[in-house]
């Protein structure tokens, strides 16, 4: 792992459970890898703009005939997709708003999974036109969460669309392997939740290890 994005989407910048968590997780990385290079974007406080018709004109035009307005439409999102390519590892510190990802966390999904950028579409193939363009990232969703029971066949498994949505979309973001950590109970603020937040420091410290850990290479 040599370089990764550090995306933070909670609307808050202090007593934030998520930003500590992820913040824990690039911190316990850096120790076991120093040499990693970590591109930061914090769109809780600074979130990038919706998707609008203007936007979706211009991502349809070839890149040759865009004018200047469709070039400007496009200038954060092409941002946004340099800092993607760029990394082959992703951190997403989020915390779970009304059973789904942040308006914010959305927006920044919509500025980067982009036609001709980072899927291609060609109805030759059918049923599924849709292809990831990138490859080879990995992915950790570290979130915070008010209640409990949304891992599968938990008792509110059905209503988890934070984690299901990320998972749904992330292949766009060339993710081959996603791993998500979380900490529960938070609105209890019980013994329960001094466990869970426990155990999820813990797991993002061994998930940091194992990211720092050298490739091995296939034997020859």
């Amino acid at each position: 792992m040599d370089r990764i994005l550090h995306i933070d989407a909670s609307a808050r910048k202090t007593r934030s459970l998520s930003r500590d968590l992820s913040a824990h997780f690039v911190s316990e990385l850096r120790l076991a890898r120093p040499e990693v290079e970590v591109v930061y974007r914090d769109v809780g406080t600074n979130p990038p703009p919706f998707v609008t018709e203007a936007w979706i004109a211009a991502a349809f035009t070839d890149p040759s005939q865009r004018n200047t307005e469709q070039q400007a439409a496009l200038r954060t999102s092409d941002e946004l997709i340099d800092e993607l390519e760029s990394v082959d590892g992703i951190v997403i510190g989020t915390p779970m708003y009304n059973y789904g990802m942040p308006a914010a966390l959305k927006a920044w999904f919509d500025q980067v999974i982009r036609v001709n950028r980072t899927f291609s579409f060609d109805l030759a193939r059918g049923d599924w036109p849709l292809a990831p363009i990138l490859s080879g990232k990995k992915l950790a969703v570290l979130t915070a969460r008010g209640e409990f029971g949304f891992e599968p066949g938990g008792i509110r498994s059905d209503w988890n669309h934070l984690e299901t949505h990320i998972r749904t979309v992330s292949h766009y973001l060339g993710v081959d392997e996603m791993t998500v950590i979380s900490i529960d109970y938070q609105e209890f603020g019980d013994e329960r939740h001094r466990q869970s937040v426990a155990s999820a420091f813990s797991d993002a410290s061994r998930l940091a290890r194992t990211w720092a850990a050298p490739v091995k290479e296939d034997a020859v």
